[in-house]
């Protein structure tokens, strides 16, 4: 295996979710060290570009390795120093000749993957309302969608959606982009992450062109910003957010937000932007039933001709619960499969093909990455949380803490009340007793429960 060809191929994916300036300050002196039983080692240039890339783009650098080289199941990050920095052109050319090369075996990735992305909306055209399956965990968010297509700016403004990772925010999103531009030839529609609004913000400050950012942001018709829960604690986004969605308002402009989480649950945000994000519509998105997955996986099995038997769609749907991205790459992957022996697969076929997909070894989970994932989802600090204070923003995420020790570890009462800082036993019962009644009685609060679930154990 060409370790240099594969990771050139790898940011050639990459940089389809990313920007230019993104790719040339965190990839471009990168390189993959050694593969070595299933882990890829990535060399990075400094420390600093270490803890970039396994905080901010982890995800990224994991997809794109695995659907090239299914082979690798864990990826870690090394500082090493770099010989040859691998320009983006080279890694746009190697990932074509990679997916062709390829193109015969066992790939994960979405399909109509190389629609190509509209330079002037940022509009994926693959995400429509005809392609989104409707079940009863996102009707609200599907029909509040519609209504802000049919009368932007002025029925539901702004609307929130949220959900947990893999549910189709990012689909239903650019959905509405897509259908107002096609309806409206002349409307000004705008998708951007809230990752990329700051980065653009941080660029304009710095090169003293923030009339030119305002203009670009508040002469719209439409504003779709994608994972708004990315502002906490950026205090100078937070303004920006705030004024370009009063200015847009004020015009009857529409603008939506998504994120993973209600607006109750972002922390560290103002009040008067969280007022504004709950002043419209709040839709959430849960998990899809198995009849709505089942659906979903017809739906894309039509599109190949029923290479796919139903009753392997069947155990597909099954064992897949909770993630639309995850069952959609599981069934990329047995098409590819049906296409490269020229048959349809037997129940048998699907179970072997899945294994290495559905067998993996669950990831050890310590009692530390707990804490410094509920910490960071609440923007508090670590030592904060461990501390005995009594502050009210302090109680609930160490409360939380001291849940999932139990729930999810399996830890003693006694053990948790030594891994949180020699606390009685007895508090931390009442905690796991409080926890599971709120979960029980606020739907709110079981979401944020489900997607520090999905932080401690996705990629």
């Amino acid at each position: 295996m060409d370790l240099t060809e594969l990771w050139k191929a790898a940011l050639g994916e990459i940089r389809l979710n990313i920007s230019k300036a993104n790719y040339l300050t965190w990839f471009k002196n990168s390189f993959i060290k050694e593969i070595k039983d299933g882990v890829a080692f990535i060399g990075v240039s400094s420390s600093f570009a270490k803890e970039w890339l396994e905080n901010k783009y982890h995800k990224n650098i994991y997809q794109a390795l695995t659907n090239l080289e299914p082979t690798i199941k864990k990826i870690e990050y090394v500082v090493a120093e770099v010989s040859n920095p691998i320009n983006l052109e080279e890694a746009v050319e190697a990932r074509k000749k990679f997916k062709l090369k390829k193109s015969n075996e066992v790939i994960n990735q979405p399909m109509f993957y190389e629609m190509s992305v509209d330079q002037e909306t940022n509009l994926n055209p693959k995400y429509t309302f005809e392609n989104f399956i409707v079940g009863s965990y996102n009707e609200l968010a599907n029909a509040a969608s519609l209504a802000v297509v049919e009368n932007p700016g002025t029925k539901y403004n702004p609307l929130f959606i949220y959900g947990g990772v893999g549910l189709g925010k990012t689909h239903l999103l650019q959905a509405i982009g897509n259908k107002l531009k096609k309806e409206r030839k002349k409307a000004k529609v705008l998708y951007v992450s809230a990752e990329k609004f700051t980065e653009d913000l941080v660029r304009a400050i710095m090169e003293q062109k923030m009339s030119e950012f305002k203009n670009k942001f508040r002469n719209l018709d439409l504003l779709l910003i994608d994972d708004i829960q990315f502002i906490a604690g950026k205090d100078k986004a937070q303004e920006e957010i705030f004024h370009t969605f009063n200015t847009l308002s004020q015009k009857n402009k529409q603008v939506v937000f998504t994120s993973d989480r209600p607006p109750k649950a972002i922390p560290s945000i103002e009040e008067r932007l969280r007022s504004r994000f709950e002043g419209g519509m709040t839709a959430d998105i849960g998990y899809p039933d198995l009849e709505t997955r089942l659906a979903i996986l017809k739906i894309k099995n039509q599109e190949t001709q029923h290479l796919i038997p139903e009753e392997s769609l069947y155990f597909l749907a099954e064992a897949i619960p909770k993630n639309i991205r995850d069952l959609e790459g599981g069934l990329n992957r047995l098409i590819a499969q049906a296409r490269l022996q020229n048959k349809p697969l037997t129940l048998e076929e699907t179970k072997k093909i899945l294994s290495s997909v559905l067998n993996k070894p669950n990831e050890y989970i310590s009692p530390q990455k707990v804490i410094k994932k509920v910490s960071a989802f609440y923007d508090l600090k670590e030592e904060e949380i461990l501390s005995h204070s009594r502050k009210k923003e302090l109680v609930k995420p160490r409360q939380i803490i001291m849940y999932l020790l139990r729930e999810e570890l399996g830890y003693s009462f006694t053990n948790i009340a030594e891994k949180m800082g020699q606390r009685d036993h007895t508090t931390i019962i009442h905690a796991c007793k409080k926890i599971t009644k709120e979960i029980e009685k606020n739907p709110v609060f079981a979401q944020e429960i489900f997607v520090l679930k999905d932080l401690l154990y996705n990629k």
